[in-house]
């Protein structure tokens, strides 16, 4: 298997961790269905759609 052959820096690691996190807030999109903000492609976390189906039994709190 292959090993990293030198220590990667923590400012190259941040700089990783950063990019990935701005991907994931270029992809939030409100949801057509109750109108809450869900990541694009997924379920939506507040009403349980996807593509306008009814996949998760989300509780009400």
């Amino acid at each position: 298997m292959a090993s990293p052959k030198h220590k990667k820096s923590k400012m190259r690691k941040r700089q990783r961790v950063a990019q990935l996190e701005k991907a994931i807030l270029a992809s939030v999109q409100s949801c057509p269905v109750c109108g809450g903000m869900k990541q694009a492609h997924h379920v939506c976390p507040q009403c349980g759609t996807y593509n306008g189906r009814k996949v998760l039994s989300v509780s009400a709190k």
